[in-house]
């Protein structure tokens, strides 16, 4: 009788720590692959906190129906493939080199997501002002404003969709309804460039911009460390080259446990990733996304592919796919507990 007793007490301990672990989703363009024009990552905090992350040409609208609920739109740059100025055009359109998009009107599915679930967009003031405006346009509202907050605090859902008013470094808090715990989202660097496409820009700067084949550049280009209720850190690079904040900010003051790593070539290379993650940031894990190449097929990786090459160059890292479709669970020390 003891026995039993102990045993159903050691499974009432247990049963909980199930429930802490953090869901990541990634939102691709082929279900069950990684494909080159994948972006959209959907995270899930225990309290219920979800993050919607660089949109980019992954949906099919703000009605996608893998999104539901989103409390918090992150943003690392205004390039088109991020900020989404095309969607797809139906799921699994195309081929996954190159899946089968539509234009996105003159909003951007960043500010059309936004705008649709009431979402905070977690950027740098420059992009969410940029993308405030455009809510702005799509509904017809008041002006997008910084976020309501109590002791430092944003209570999600926000009635309508707010701005984090936050700069490079910043630092954003949310909670859940009924939690006693918080997410912070910190803005951090990325080595790479912000200027945004012409096609989302008005008449009357495509006119003064376009003969000369710029554009304007809104802020800095950013990544995220996300700390989650849970324990664990995860560092969104954006698209970056390597840079020594990685070790500095990222590594020792943050401590993140868990990367999830843009493998676009015009930002780095397989040997510049592989010493980013081993030497630098230095996670228990690692997700590749935005390859820029069909990683896999039939849902196995690419023998030839940058990811496979960069998988053999990982000393401690265990590295993830992202997958479109497949909800990874990681527990507080950056470990993948499910779906892995």
């Amino acid at each position: 009788m003891k026995t039993a007793s102990a045993a159903l007490a050691i499974a009432l301990v247990t049963v909980p720590a199930f429930a802490q672990n953090v869901k990541i989703t990634p939102l691709g363009s082929h279900e069950g692959e990684l494909c080159a024009n994948d972006r959209a990552t959907l995270f899930e905090d225990p309290t219920g906190v979800r993050i919607l992350y660089d949109v980019g040409h992954n949906l099919t609208g703000a009605d996608d129906p893998r999104l539901g609920d989103i409390h918090l739109v992150l943003l690392s740059h205004v390039h088109g493939d991020h900020i989404g100025d095309q969607k797809l055009k139906a799921p699994g359109a195309g081929t996954c080199t190159n899946s089968g998009r539509v234009p996105a009107g003159p909003h951007s599915m960043t500010a059309e997501v936004a705008a649709a679930k009431n979402a905070v967009l977690v950027m740098t003031t420059d992009m969410g002002s940029f993308i405030g405006a455009k809510i702005r346009t799509i509904t017809g509202g008041k002006p997008i404003t910084p976020c309501p907050q109590s002791a430092g605090v944003t209570n999600v859902p926000v009635a309508t969709s707010c701005r984090s008013n936050t700069h490079l470094g910043g630092a954003f808090i949310a909670r859940a309804p009924n939690a006693s715990q918080s997410v912070e989202i910190t803005i951090v660097y990325a080595s790479h460039a912000n200027n945004v496409p012409l096609s989302l820009l008005s008449e009357a700067q495509r006119a003064n911009l376009g003969p000369d084949g710029a554009s304007l550049v809104i802020g800095p280009p950013t990544g995220y460390v996300i700390k989650f209720t849970n324990g664990l850190t995860a560092y969104l690079s954006g698209d970056t080259g390597i840079h020594t904040e990685m070790k500095t900010v990222v590594n020792e003051y943050h401590k993140a446990n868990l990367a999830v790593l843009n493998l676009g070539p015009s930002a780095g290379t397989v040997m510049s990733g592989a010493y980013a993650m081993n030497e630098l940031v230095r996670p228990a894990s690692v997700i590749l996304t935005h390859p820029n190449e069909a990683v896999t097929e039939g849902g196995v990786l690419r023998p030839a592919s940058r990811a496979a090459a960069l998988i053999k160059q990982l000393k401690s890292a265990t590295p993830h796919l992202a997958i479109s479709g497949r909800t990874m669970e990681f527990d507080g020390t950056g470990k993948c507990v499910s779906g892995c």
